[in-house]
């Protein structure tokens, strides 16, 4: 493969001025450029995107910091990110923190030392002050996804609390009493949320909170299999469960069914993302459905607007779910 190198020994200039051309930075004579031009074409030169930015300080990259690519929700907000960055002529530099703090902080810094125009960060679990600090140190705007922020940093989240509450309001409605919930990580922002709307359609339905029928997950299938396992250790288990996620909500169902519980009859679920999978799960899984894909168009549409038209304003943006009912909580015997 051809380099820079290459292309200045044969048009016989130095390398700055091929960089000079290539990057239209500086005075370069006609007769020179053709010459240059001539060689990248014999030599089917192609420059390097990162180098190119190294010098413009722009290189058409962004980049997309995920929680956990195995969770089918990050991929359709990803395809979102992706296919809006392209409409603009950009590309995604994609990293996976796996929900670990350090790695989060880790892939920032790489991400700041690639030169990427603009940063999306998914799902994060830093603390606001840090966030905040190192907004201060970016010379590229950030947008958070997934999680709101009171700092002064752009965000798009879907509205948590209103996700939670749907969830377990339908429950209430549907004749259900004793409703228990997996809950996401403790440090997670949207699974704080969500145990808030939990609490607050509770309440609303006349219902003590009971902090026993409360069991901690995290966001995989297995966290929410074991979770599922300890409230049926209770020694009166609950009659519904609302999961923060459809993962989790799909591991409680493995369990139920492996220890012959009958879903709805006897306890009945409801998950939270509206990931595909859902569908696909017997019985066809209840679950509040987040606008994935847009929140990823939006992401991109605020870098942009930061980076074309010079917008400066914070945006805070958040996204109505909506509650999908399906076999899995329609109460089929009278309450």
């Amino acid at each position: 493969m051809a380099t820079i190198k290459d292309v200045a020994k044969l048009a016989g200039v130095s390398v700055s001025t091929v960089s000079r051309v290539l990057n239209a930075s500086g005075y370069v004579d006609k007769t020179t450029e053709e010459r240059v031009m001539a060689a990248i074409k014999q030599l089917h030169y192609k420059p390097s995107q990162i180098a190119r930015g190294l010098v413009s300080k722009k290189t058409k990259t962004f980049g997309l910091i995920l929680p956990d690519i195995t969770n089918p929700f990050f991929p359709e907000l990803a395809r979102g990110v992706e296919d809006e960055a392209q409409r603009h002529g950009y590309n995604i530099m994609l990293c996976n923190s796996d929900w670990d703090i350090e790695k989060e902080k880790m892939y920032l810094s790489l991400l700041q030392a690639k030169c990427v125009d603009g940063i999306i960060l998914v799902g994060s679990r830093l603390r606001e002050e840090y966030l905040a600090k190192l907004l201060g140190t970016l010379k590229v705007p950030m947008v958070l996804l997934d999680r709101s922020s009171g700092m002064g940093i752009h965000s798009i989240s879907a509205n948590n609390n209103l996700g939670g509450y749907l969830a377990t309001k339908h429950l209430v409605d549907q004749g259900y009493r004793t409703i228990a919930h997996i809950s996401g990580p403790q440090q997670s922002p949207s699974g704080q949320q969500r145990l808030a709307g939990y609490k607050n359609a509770l309440a609303e339905g006349n219902i003590p909170y009971d902090e026993v029928l409360v069991t901690e997950g995290d966001y995989r299938i297995s966290g929410g299999a074991a979770a599922m396992r300890r409230l049926l250790r209770l020694s009166s288990p609950p009659d519904a469960v609302f999961c923060a996620n459809d993962l989790m909500a799909i591991g409680a169902l493995e369990v139920l069914q492996e220890t012959g519980v009958k879903v709805p009859d006897e306890i009945a679920l409801v998950g939270y993302d509206g990931i595909h999978l859902s569908k696909y799960v017997f019985p066809k899984l209840t679950t509040i459905i987040q606008p994935t894909y847009h929140m990823g168009t939006q992401a991109v549409q605020i870098i942009i607007d930061n980076l074309v038209a010079g917008q400066t304003e914070c945006k805070h943006i958040e996204l109505d779910p909506i509650l999908e009912i399906r076999d899995s909580s329609i109460r089929r015997k009278p309450a």
